[in-house]
């Protein structure tokens, strides 16, 4: 079945959100690798096929495409992904899943010792606008570039 395209129904909204995309993109200091890999593990938990395929795309341009593959299950090769990867990609999971998490202290504390108080903010704007992405991407079931 054909869904609303929700940007072309709502662009008012979709330029806001990507004001805030724009300014996670070119506004931080948060690397670009960095940003489509928290994006890309947002997405894999909130089941986001269209953003899955764009930032699995992305992340390929510089990362191995066995890393990109493993990304779900981080936490059994933490070896292949730095500490920074690997605090980040943890409190994706966290603030992804906050109504089961609620954020703990544990995972706050360290996403705060690895990141300065700005790249904390920063990278946690970048979780929760990817979860708005991800909450209207699949809904409407954005296409896919991949074909069959």
């Amino acid at each position: 079945m054909s869904r609303l395209n929700w940007y072309e129904v709502a662009p008012d909204a979709a330029k806001a959100l990507m004001g805030v995309h724009h300014y996670i993109t070119k506004k931080t200091n948060l690397s670009e690798q960095l940003i489509h890999l928290v994006f890309l593990r947002v997405s894999q938990i909130n089941g986001c096929a269209h953003c899955i395929d764009i930032h699995s795309r992305d992340l390929r341009k510089t990362m191995s495409i066995e890393k990109v593959t493993l990304v779900p299950v981080w936490h059994e090769v933490p070896h292949l992904f730095s500490d920074q990867e690997c605090a980040a990609l943890a409190w994706a999971e966290e603030v992804t899943l906050v109504s089961e998490t609620h954020a703990s202290d544990a995972a706050y504390a360290a996403a705060s010792a690895t990141f300065g108080n700005k790249d904390l903010v920063d990278l946690t704007i970048a979780i929760a606008a990817m979860n708005a992405f991800n909450r209207l991407g699949a809904p409407f079931r954005l296409p896919v570039a991949v074909e069959a």
